[in-house]
């Protein structure tokens, strides 16, 4: 056979797959990442390039199809309507060349499971279903769960499933620690809003039509764990915990004690368990939980927190943890499998101090389990200027998601940025 006629068949065979099979088995060489990493700082060994300059502000979170499809969560802009992005490269140079929009509405966490797109809104959980090779939907969405809590802050919230056909999501709350928002506020006891909220909830993951119920929660005591992740036969948590102590208990903390005192905390967690929120936070200090001064606490008082459940590792105050992914590839070294990413929005509460955070850490595991202390990842997304409000920040990181071939993407909410981080020394 000539050789024209061997490249003629196995163009033939290329084009007679699946077109995502085709467009996966195009793409199966790196891309070359960019220059400077797209502004990023990486680990040695690594390398970024940007997949796109952005899908737009208030995005959230994302997610990678097995041909390399993207899809992105948003919220509404003006006369945009949110809803999701969808993204795809038809020419394996890493970046995306093809933009769809479907759906509308404030969008959050998101998962493709079993052929469909499930995401989640500030009062419900939905999904699309999805025709393999398309980048849209050809029928409307279907309502999963409907009305929970939705309105005021902390609405946003994330989903996670288990491999027993369960849908687990948080439920977050607006407040501090279940008070007003005044000073030397006394707050109530025991608190009312942890009825339907201040935790995680779990429903079935295919199951139409399932209304709210708080018999359905999961886990109580948190204020908002709004990155979420089922792993090793477990479900994570990394919750946002409280702000403001030096502005509503000034006789009590400073504003450094407030920008370094409550930790933001990874939980692991079973059904039934109690974190301990709004009694009680997590402090820098003692790596203890004590007891918040809005029932009581004085700065060092542990008193009934010592009956909760302790986290199983930790993040810095006011980091605001918003989505954590699992490490399941094998395209990065050794190190990295079986741990957790962890997206970290950045503050706004450490005022008048500079703020901190925006970056994507890891949290290390062995055997299963939480194994030393996190390490920064990527960074470098707030740019080369002091943060001193969170709109000074040039990127927020929101999102990771693992492509089909075990290369990281991250997506930012400033302007939708998307990058791609690929390991290029030798695994270890």
């Amino acid at each position: 056979m000539t050789r024209a006629r061997i490249l003629a068949v196995a163009l033939v065979c290329t084009w007679a797959l699946h077109p995502g099979q085709a467009r996966a088995q195009q793409r199966a060489a790196a891309p070359a990442c960019d220059p400077d990493n797209g502004g990023l700082t990486l680990p040695p060994g690594f390398c970024a390039l940007v997949v796109t300059e952005g899908t737009g502000e208030g995005s959230r979170h994302i997610v990678v199809a097995p041909d390399g499809d993207i899809f992105i969560t948003r919220h509404p802009l003006g006369t945009r309507p949110g809803g999701i992005v969808a993204l795809r490269d038809t020419n394996g140079d890493g970046k995306a060349d093809i933009t769809e929009a479907f759906g509308a509405g404030i969008t959050h966490g998101l998962a493709l499971r079993n052929g469909y797109l499930y995401y989640a809104t500030t009062s419900s959980i939905e999904r699309f279903k999805m025709t393999p090779g398309e980048l849209k939907p050809a029928g409307p969405a279907e309502v999963i769960v409907s009305g929970m809590r939705g309105m005021g802050g902390h609405a946003d919230k994330d989903i996670a499933f288990d491999d027993r056909g369960n849908v687990y999501v948080n439920i977050g709350l607006p407040s501090n620690a279940c008070a007003e928002m005044k000073q030397n506020a006394v707050a109530p006891d025991p608190c009312p809003l942890l009825a339907d909220g201040g935790g995680i909830w779990r429903f079935k993951a295919d199951v139409v039509g399932q209304p709210y119920a708080r018999e359905a929660r999961y886990a109580t005591g948190m204020r908002q764990p709004v990155a979420i992740a089922w792993h090793n036969g477990t479900l994570y948590a990394a919750m946002n915990s409280r702000d403001s102590l030096n502005v509503f208990y000034p006789d009590k903390f400073t504003a450094q004690e407030n920008a370094e005192r409550p930790l933001e905390p990874l939980l692991e967690i079973k059904e039934g368990d109690a974190y301990g929120w709004p009694y009680c936070w997590l402090d820098s200090q003692t790596n203890k939980m004590i007891l918040a001064p809005e029932y009581g606490g004085d700065g060092k008082m542990v008193g009934r927190c010592a009956q909760y459940k302790e986290p199983v590792a930790s993040f810095p105050a006011h980091w605001a943890p918003v989505g954590l992914m699992p490490y399941t590839g094998t395209q990065f070294p050794a190190h990295y499998r079986g741990g957790l990413f962890m997206a970290a929005h950045g503050s706004h509460n450490r005022t008048p101090l500079e703020q901190a955070g925006y970056n994507v850490t890891f949290q290390p595991f062995a055997n299963g389990k939480v194994s030393g202390k996190y390490e920064v990842f990527a960074d470098g997304f707030k740019g080369s200027k002091p943060v001193l409000t969170r709109n000074d920040a040039v990127a927020r990181p929101n999102g990771t998601a693992q492509g089909p071939d075990g290369s990281l993407y991250i997506v930012e909410s400033t302007k939708g940025k998307i990058w791609r981080v690929l390991y290029k020394g030798a695994a270890k």
